[in-house]
């Protein structure tokens, strides 16, 4: 336990230097102890151990209960001995709603079966519905039917395309045949190669964060900045370093027939199914997509052009994650790449592995030492995202984007630091 506690303290975010040791108690045992008591109410909720589902505390406990960002105490993996009795408490007061919530979940699965429907993950999709049933209408009643009617409705009554849509395209021979010839196609054309860049990346980050140069961005456009900044991807290790593959060259992508969230290969590795998954199966954005016909053939043209991009904005948009990125692993620092650098060193899990590398789970480290490849392929994802919807990035919007992908990056960092800490812990007290 006496390294877990240092670092929990951490997750909260304490300055290093006032980091103590604290009796606590492991996070993900208190939760299952004060669930333990709600009872068989909640095992719509539950796993077959009894204890909450994984998504039950990412979706409900976490975001809408014990809502850590309100409550900080409640953030770390292991919790101090006077904020204990507060989490059981919280979890134990919410018994009622979330019983609730797990009767409506029963009833929106019945519904569901009944519709026919077969797209997304019911937790995913409706465990913060149900606990909007439950907090507004409390128990089901006997109109409980037609209300998850139109919560389903609302969830999958969007016009567009569908993944259902997607499978039926790629499993039919004579368009299999068609896709694939084109996929050749596309990828026996020859590398666009330009020569020097006119018109420096560095410019615009300088001022981008507070003052963005509308033409400047659009002369990177017009100089073709971000298919430049493409030209070494094809040398070997280069893509891989961008954390874009885990080849060593980028290589023609298959059509490919599935795909699940849950193992989605890096972005150069995906098939063409596995490209359009994610946008297929984001319901707030499936109304303004292409149909699915059109947007297999934008996909394979994509995935031939440099960064696997179609539009220049979103690769100038790539060129810009990577040189104001190197700032993450100790490479020079002004305008948007300091405010980078900022954000990322004034995490306290980095300045523990910065200053005590071998005070921290291997996991953790990595995470810190290959924070540049995780930055640009989350960008890359978001660049992609915003192509498929026909969404150019504008100069105004570059600087938030560069950020706000930072700032995922973050925190998906500190959740698996937490979980590991939570393990770790649990492990330790049993």
């Amino acid at each position: 336990m006496g390294l877990v506690l240092p670092i929990t303290e951490m997750v909260r975010l304490r300055p290093v230097s006032t980091v103590h040791t604290r009796a606590a108690l492991p996070r993900g045992l208190l939760i299952t102890q004060a669930w333990s008591q709600l009872g068989d109410v909640v095992a719509p909720l539950s796993n077959a151990a009894g204890r909450p589902l994984a998504r039950t505390v990412k979706l409900i406990l976490d975001p809408l209960v014990l809502r850590p960002v309100l409550n900080p105490w409640f953030a770390a993996g292991a919790i101090d001995i006077e904020h204990v009795d507060a989490l059981r408490d919280r979890i134990a007061q919410s018994g009622p709603v979330l019983a609730a919530t797990a009767a409506w979940f029963l009833v929106l699965k019945k519904q569901r079966r009944r519709a026919g429907i077969t797209d997304g993950n019911p937790q995913d999709l409706y465990f913060q519905r149900c606990y909007e049933l439950a907090s507004e209408h409390g128990h089901p009643q006997p109109d409980a039917d037609r209300r998850a009617a139109v919560v389903l409705a609302e969830i999958h009554g969007q016009d567009g395309p569908t993944v259902a849509q997607l499978r039926e395209l790629v499993t039919t021979p004579e368009a299999v045949d068609e896709l694939t010839a084109l996929l050749d196609s596309e990828w026996a054309k020859p590398p666009v190669r330009l020569p020097a860049e006119a018109v420096r990346p560095g410019e615009f980050l300088a001022t981008c964060a507070t003052n963005p140069d509308r033409s400047l961005f659009k002369a990177l456009i017009a100089d073709s900045a971000g298919t430049r900044g493409a030209a070494g991807l094809d040398r070997p290790g280069v893509a891989s370093e961008c954390g874009l593959t885990d080849r060593d060259r980028p290589a023609m992508p298959v059509l490919g027939v599935t795909a699940s969230k849950k193992t989605l290969p890096k972005p150069f590795d995906r098939s063409i199914v596995e490209r359009l998954f994610g946008p297929l199966t984001t319901s707030a954005h499936r109304d303004v997509l292409a149909d699915v016909g059109t947007l297999v053939r934008r996909e394979i043209a994509r995935c031939a052009g440099p960064w696997q991009l179609a539009d220049e904005s979103g690769r100038v948009v790539m060129v810009l994650g990577g040189h104001a990125s190197t700032s993450l692993t100790g490479g020079p620092a002004d305008g948007a790449a300091a405010r980078l650098r900022l954000r990322w060193e004034r995490e306290a899990y980095v300045q523990r592995v910065l200053r005590m590398p071998s005070a921290v789970p291997d996991r953790v480290r990595a995470d810190v030492h290959q924070v540049r490849a995780a930055y640009l392929r989350r960008l890359w994802v978001r660049v992609h995202g915003r192509e498929v919807r026909q969404d150019a990035v504008a100069a105004d919007e570059v600087w938030d984007l560069l950020d706000g992908v930072l700032r995922s990056v973050i925190l998906d960092q500190r959740d698996r630091l937490r979980t590991d800490l939570e393990r770790q812990a649990l492990g330790a007290a049993l």
